[in-house]
């Protein structure tokens, strides 16, 4: 089995998705569905995906849910609730109950846009982590480098939860430059109960400008950090079509990662995530 551990979908006409703003995310401006991503996932040999969220408005995530339920692609939701609010334990035992409530795995929540660096060690949303732990979920991580720092800190005060960092932690790979990210993600990388997805690097990397030799040193840090057996391939549909087509985020992870053995090769691409998310 092979595992896309991270894509998106929306509809526009749901709901706005207010981060795509600017003519360089003009092209993200229109609807994504399971429908569209199906025949490329599969076409490239993925089996099952993870559904990642989009945006901090409630509604989504039982959307996301059940749409989980009714597609034979979807293995698992990382969903969205406000951390911060004082019933978190309950909402989350909710969103478990709702149709489709299985396929829930994780929360996630887009840190990258706090303006505090250490909004991950506020003790309200420290609370919240506690209370995803408690519920049998992990925590997906969506940051930018200068926020790794809070990471680890809020990893290591939270053993019983699993942290995904998605995206690499988002390495300035445009401009070429490696520190400080390399050192914050590697001591992330120290905790036992932290996981990162080999995905983003080529939006992150840009558009008509990214090969896989200016990628691989980015992915030989986090695989040389973390190993395969808590790396997991991820695609970050639809927004890597900024840069690339489903079938070369493949091709260029492949590639990246084609000096590993089989069996470390399976853990990138699918036993991580199946154990991480527990399919």
């Amino acid at each position: 089995m092979t595992v896309d551990a991270h894509h998106h979908v929306w509809d526009l006409s749901v709901r706005d998705q207010d981060w795509i703003t600017g003519p360089e995310l003009q092209p993200l401006r229109r609807n994504f569905t399971v429908a569209d991503l199906e025949p490329e996932a599969r076409a490239a040999g993925v089996d099952r995906t993870v559904l990642v969220q989009t945006v901090t408005v409630a509604e989504e995530t039982p959307e996301f849910l059940a749409l989980a339920a009714e597609s034979e692609l979807i293995g698992g939701v990382i969903g969205w609730t406000d951390l911060t609010r004082p019933d978190v334990a309950d909402e989350l035992a909710r969103l478990a109950e709702l149709p489709g409530g299985a396929y829930l795995r994780g929360i996630r929540h887009q840190v990258q846009g706090e303006p505090d660096p250490d909004w991950l060690l506020r003790p309200d949303v420290r609370r919240g982590l506690a209370a995803v732990a408690g519920a049998g979920l992990v925590h997906d991580l969506v940051v930018l480098p200068h926020q790794l720092p809070a990471c680890v800190k809020s990893a290591r005060d939270l053993p019983e939860l699993i942290f995904v960092l998605d995206h690499l932690g988002k390495p300035p790979i445009a401009s070429g430059a490696r520190e400080p990210w390399a050192t914050h993600v590697r001591a992330l990388a120290a905790l036992p109960n932290t996981v990162c997805k080999l995905s983003g690097m080529v939006t992150e990397a840009g558009p008509g400008t990214w090969t896989a030799d200016a990628l691989r040193p980015y992915a030989d840090t986090v695989l040389d950090a973390f190993g395969p057996g808590r790396l997991m391939f991820g695609s970050d549909w639809p927004v890597c079509t900024l840069a690339a087509s489903y079938g070369q985020v493949i091709d260029v992870a492949n590639e990246l990662t084609a000096a590993l053995g089989a069996d470390e090769r399976e853990d990138l691409f699918s036993g991580t995530a199946t154990r991480v998310y527990g399919f």
